[in-house]
């Protein structure tokens, strides 16, 4: 049986897990990046068509931080690769009576300093006559922000790291029975091969309580969440950008963008839905939750009434117990790094986490406290949206 020794393995080629791989390659690191299905792909939660990037975090100065960050590495890689990567449709905020959130956000922008516009009704009519404004008492709107091409952009980095000495490689890790070592040291995959290194980062998502049962089982929840993507009119305009923008209801936690790259108006609820099995979950859509993304549809933009659903796509949360970032090592083994607790709002942060990580492992970086496995309560208390 053949071994092979890298300085990390990254196990799940997910946003996460292709961006901490490509940071440490970048640095001249000997780094073999691991995923059971692709990067990408079908069943992961960085596999789908599209994601927000927008800056606003209500009072939550890191994330915004790691927004602005991140952007200007999604757009750098975007040039490198000569894709696009990201849409600047801007992003707008519905924000109705008593929204604190969207308040705050704007009050973050500004201190961070992004450039950003608070809009009053009249405006928001004026700009956007599709839009139902009858609930709204302003919106914010934040013209750098958009959307990143998800499966695209994960896919394209992974063979950008490749250029870079990365290695890649389509298998399963079969972790050794726990036992009383301190380290991982090795791990098999399904070719048969030992694969040793001194640090083994696991990014694999809703992956990772299938792996880490005992420390992870009650801190990150996988859900199931549904994505649908309907058709407007022949002919009409007024749901494409830039006639539309992305945006964002978080009072009612739905959030959309607009007909991109002619596949449909795209809508999604963002409240956790029921637990979900990454590998054997059904992806057949819910008549419950077309349902209910027709009534938002209907009542928001009153044109989109009866609008045929063209796509749909079950993806995945699989956010921790309060919603921050889990990127921490593991309790009893030292060699091991985990990293995940993004779906639902950590897409857009790829590349900060991927440089956070790189920091943190070879640059005797700081560990935030707040993504520390401590930090995340056995109740599910969600507090980043």
């Amino acid at each position: 049986m053949s071994k092979r020794t890298f300085d990390f393995v990254v196990v799940g080629a997910g946003c996460f897990g292709a961006w901490t791989a490509y940071e440490l390659a970048c640095s001249g690191h000997s780094v073999l990046l691991l995923d059971a299905y692709g990067p990408a792909h079908s069943r992961a939660s960085s596999g789908g068509e599209s994601r927000v990037i927008r800056m606003g975090y209500g009072p939550d100065e890191l994330y915004t931080r790691w927004s602005v960050r991140s952007l200007e590495r999604w757009k750098t890689l975007s040039g490198r690769i000569h894709q696009t990567v990201f849409h600047a449709t801007g992003v707008l905020w519905f924000a109705g009576k008593g929204d604190t959130y969207t308040q705050e956000s704007q009050e973050t922008l500004e201190r961070v300093g992004v450039p950003h516009e608070r809009l009053a009704v009249r405006e928001l009519k004026s700009r956007y006559p599709q839009i139902s404004h009858e609930d709204l008492e302003w919106a914010l709107w934040e013209p750098g922000s958009g959307i990143l091409m998800a499966r695209r952009s994960v896919q394209a980095l992974v063979e950008d790291g490749i250029q870079f000495g990365l290695e890649y490689r389509v298998a399963r890790v079969v972790l050794p029975v726990p036992g009383t070592r301190s380290r991982l040291k090795s791990v098999v995959i399904t070719t048969g091969e030992y694969i040793s290194s001194s640090k083994f980062i696991f990014a694999c998502g809703a992956w990772l309580p299938k792996l880490f049962p005992d420390v992870l089982a009650e801190r990150i929840f996988p859900t199931r969440q549904e994505v649908f993507f309907f058709g407007p009119s022949p002919g009409d305009p007024c749901f494409t950008y830039p006639a539309m923008p992305t945006w964002l209801d978080h009072g009612a936690l739905v959030y959309g963008m607009p007909d991109l790259e002619n596949r449909g108006v795209k809508i999604s609820v963002d409240r956790h839905g029921t637990s979900f099995d990454p590998d054997t979950g059904s992806r057949v859509p819910s008549a419950e939750g077309i349902s209910a993304a027709r009534e938002y549809l209907e009542q928001r933009f009153p044109k989109l009434k009866g609008a045929p659903l063209c796509e749909s796509r079950i993806c995945q949360y699989e956010n921790t117990t309060n919603g921050d970032f889990l990127i921490d090592r593991h309790p009893e083994l030292e060699d091991v790094f985990l990293v995940g607790g993004g779906s639902g709002h950590g897409f857009k942060h790829g590349p900060a986490v991927g440089e956070y990580v790189k920091q943190l492992l070879t640059d005797s970086g700081l560990l935030e406290s707040r993504f520390s496995l401590a930090g995340k309560p056995n109740t599910k208390a969600r507090t980043v949206f």
